[in-house]
């Protein structure tokens, strides 16, 4: 029995050994990085704004849910329809998708970053930055403080900035995909193969604590 356990252990130990080693990397990684930071929220800027409500006089049919907000120095209105995100203004005219210059002008006052460059992604790639996001949207390029290169996303209609995306980021995504054994999309924690690792890790463990104590006992005896 002694000699079964002993081979469990040491077969499976070695074969999951490599994953084994990508999870406590990614995971010292994970904390010692501030996710906020990650996400880009220290380049964030947040000012109060000031609405009116009073040429809001129209319907909008089907809506689930609606949110009044400033693109720049306009009161503009997102709505979430049965038939997908819908946006308007005051009058309830549909709005027009943003310039490229507005684009870096909304980066330029609610965001510490420098833009300089804007570019429209229209094609969703796997393991892109701005995955999840509703497309197309703006990719706007900028500069920290420190000459490094971010990247800012932009829903091209309302203006919100999306996401924002540095190498620190990037690091953080690939050691994401490490630790839940998908490395092409880096979002499917429900796949096969982390349930199998996982599974293996447990008896590993279980196994190696099995036979601390039979051990721990025989010298004892």
């Amino acid at each position: 029995m002694n000699l079964i356990v002993r081979n469990t252990h040491k077969y499976i130990s070695f074969f999951i050994s490599i994953q084994l080693l990508l999870w406590t990397v990614s995971g010292i990684y994970f904390a010692l990085n501030k996710i906020e930071n990650v996400r880009g929220e220290q380049y964030r800027l947040q000012s109060p704004s000031n609405y009116s409500f009073k040429n809001i006089e129209f319907d909008i049919p089907e809506a689930t849910s609606v949110v009044v907000k400033k693109r720049l120095d306009k009161t503009i209105i997102t709505a979430s329809t049965e038939a997908g995100m819908r946006y308007f203004d005051e009058e309830g005219s549909s709005l027009k998708k943003i310039s490229f210059d507005e684009a870096k002008q909304i980066v330029a006052e609610n965001t510490l970053l420098k833009p300089i460059a804007v570019e429209e992604v229209s094609e969703s790639k796997k393991g892109s930055e701005y995955r999840g996001r509703e497309l197309p949207i703006y990719k706007v390029i900028t500069r920290n403080a420190n000459d490094k290169e971010i990247n800012a996303y932009l829903n091209i209609f309302s203006g919100d900035i999306v996401a924002i995306r540095s190498a620190q980021w990037r690091i953080w995504d690939l050691m994401w995909g490490f630790h839940i054994m998908d490395w092409q999309e880096r979002d499917n924690i429900d796949n096969i193969l982390l349930k199998i690792f996982s599974v293996l890790a447990l008896i590993s463990s279980l196994s190696g604590i099995l036979l601390y104590f039979k051990i721990d006992i025989k010298k004892e005896t």
